[in-house]
């Protein structure tokens, strides 16, 4: 509808007074007189209506040049009703001044519009198209109703992936947060619990009540993250799980500081530098080429004691969160790798293994280089789906349970074991 000339004031106050339901044509002037005279008739029929939605409402039907009443509709309920019990009254009101209209306030369509329910295969959202079921273009709207399988892959083996569950298990680890554990720190920041006295803040106040220490303020250590060191084994034993496993450390690379990672194989190679990158293709991609032993050998000991004399005794793993992740199986002897285990355990602050095959049916840690740093180990974890990765997560993200040799507790297969080393509890679960 057009706003034509004014009408004159004794006309719309008539309309004003008349009935709600009389059917009154709608009111012919310009814009801003017809919102003031719509507003009078929302206040005396009981809307309580500011002057300044009445103003925004009349600039509102200036700006549209409504040409519809349904337009003019939802710009009036949008500015002048706000309360849900208005509504009918709203609607009878607006009728009265501006015209009949359909039930809802708006003409709806005679037909209702129809769309093709489709149900299909899991794919990537992006590659939806507009097609029916049977793969025919039309111009019917096509609701595709797809499911996702993250929830099927979360207990499933890495090792059993297809492609597609690989590029499923990629979206799920790019959403992957990793939160380490916090511990306290000797600098010292403001508090308003009573902890440690200020004394420079104190005396400082006191200067300006003549020398009265009004205000006591004081200080407690302030917390910080403690650095996570990620050693991640990439021999050929290891190629069913390193894929993931990579993503996995990438992640925690790029998504916060303080996280140093390794390759193990029969060399040790750092490659904290190539994973920082944003795009986890290129920065695997990079990481490949810097390790030169990738999918070969494996020798733990070796690697673990270029990392202790290069890196860890030295400061990296002091006070840190290590994180070794691998199966176990080493080429050299295990006596190395114990006394290794042993240097990294007594300069790091927990040392957490990972190893993927402890979930298969029937294992027990026999392998000579996996039984030789157990008794240095203080969680043990598997690493072989999503779902143990979420809970790797968390054992890296808090401190309760942490344990073994020398320490109050140690962490198994998700359960915390009190006063007992980790290699006696896989022992004795294995034996079970």
């Amino acid at each position: 509808m057009r706003f034509g000339q004014a009408r004159p004031v004794t006309e719309r106050a008539h309309l004003a007074h008349a009935d709600p339901g009389s059917g009154a044509t709608p009111p012919s002037g310009t814009s801003v007189a017809a919102a003031v005279g719509f507003v009078r008739l929302l206040r005396r029929a009981g809307l309580r209506v500011a002057t300044g939605h009445a103003m925004v409402f009349a600039d509102a039907l200036v700006a549209i040049n409504a040409h519809e009443t349904s337009d003019v509709y939802w710009v009036a309920r949008a500015t002048l009703c706000h309360r849900p019990d208005d509504r009918e009254r709203f609607d009878e009101c607006f009728r009265a001044w501006f015209g009949q209209l359909g039930a809802d306030g708006l003409s709806r369509p005679e037909e209702s519009p129809e769309a093709v329910l489709a149900f299909d295969a899991p794919m990537p959202e992006d590659e939806a198209d507009a097609t029916t079921p049977d793969g025919e273009d039309t111009d019917t709207p096509v609701l595709a109703v797809r499911f996702s399988n993250t929830e099927t892959l979360r207990e499933r083996d890495f090792a059993s992936y297809s492609r597609a569950d690989h590029l499923e298990a990629r979206r799920v680890l790019a959403d992957l947060r990793i939160v380490g554990e916090s511990r306290r720190s000797r600098r010292l920041v403001q508090t308003r619990a009573r902890r440690r006295p200020d004394v420079r803040r104190t005396v400082r106040a006191a200067m300006r009540t003549h020398g009265e220490p009004l205000a006591r303020p004081s200080r407690t250590p302030s917390a910080r993250v403690r650095r996570l060191v990620l050693l991640c084994d990439v021999s050929g034993s290891m190629e069913p799980y390193s894929r993931v496993i990579v993503r996995f450390v990438h992640s925690a690379v790029v998504a916060r500081t303080q996280v140093e990672a390794f390759a193990l194989g029969t060399r040790l190679t750092r490659i904290t530098r190539e994973l920082a990158n944003r795009d986890p293709d290129v920065a695997i991609a990079g990481a490949a080429r810097r390790v030169a032993d990738w999918s070969g050998g494996t020798r733990l000991g070796e690697t673990l004691r270029t990392f202790n004399d290069g890196w860890g005794v030295r400061g990296m793993a002091r006070g840190a969160v290590v994180v070794i992740i691998s199966d176990g199986w080493d080429r050299g002897e295990p006596e190395v790798l114990a006394t290794q285990m042993q240097r990294l355990h007594r300069a790091a602050h927990r040392v957490v293994w990972v190893n993927p095959l402890k979930a298969s049916p029937g294992y027990a840690p026999l392998a000579g280089g996996m039984a030789a740093a157990l008794p240095f180990v203080d969680d043990f974890v598997a690493g072989h789906s999503l779902a143990s990765l979420s809970e790797l997560v968390n054992v890296i993200s808090t401190s309760a349970g942490s344990g073994g040799v020398g320490r109050p507790g140690g962490r198994v297969a998700g359960s915390i074991i009190r006063g007992a080393p980790v290699r006696r509890a896989v022992a004795a679960e294995a034996g079970s």
